[in-house]
């Protein structure tokens, strides 16, 4: 007698098959928060190839908490997004606020991308090079999590609960 197979909901099939443009978006978003953690831990010659100032970096110099707590805050931002790009491919358990979460990672990155000319003109102190670098690299994540988004978004608008077949 073959064996019954279980409830096959959409949230349980995900889990199968993981979304892997997603799994991309929340490796990018990994590494992104894994450099900002090296930034503390290699110092200021880090926090100034990445470009975030020669502020920064002198204030790492000096001992300062206020690179840490800032460069901390972003790796674990970035890190809370990595995980909820997992969520969404179906890697990990649907968290809290699925859809709207990402879309509104996938905002950030994609208007941080965008925005280059204005954050150029408001934050001085950051070459041109880290503008333009950054943008591009953060309008490149932001694409990859728009597409992934699209390729889940019917399966993201459902609660679905794996329930054992009767």
């Amino acid at each position: 007698m073959p064996m019954a197979r279980p409830n096959m909901t959409p949230d349980h099939v995900s889990r199968l098959r993981p979304n892997p443009i997603l799994v991309a978006a929340a490796a990018l978003s990994a590494i992104a928060a894994l450099l900002h953690l090296g930034c503390i831990a290699f110092g200021a010659p880090w926090y100034r190839f990445f470009g975030a100032g020669e502020q920064m970096a002198q204030l790492a110099i000096a001992g300062s908490w206020y690179p840490v707590a800032v460069t901390l805050a972003i790796a674990a931002v970035l890190g809370t997004w990595s995980l909820y790009a997992l969520s969404g491919a179906g890697v990990v358990r649907r968290l809290p606020l699925l859809r709207a979460a990402l879309c509104a990672i996938t905002a950030v990155y994609l208007l941080r991308g965008a925005a280059v000319l204005p954050f150029m003109g408001q934050l001085p102190g950051r070459s041109p090079a880290f503008w333009w670098w950054s943008s591009a690299i953060c309008l490149g994540i932001g694409l990859v999590h728009l597409v992934g988004l699209r390729q889940v978004w019917s399966r993201l608008g459902t609660t679905s609960v794996v329930r054992p077949a009767h």
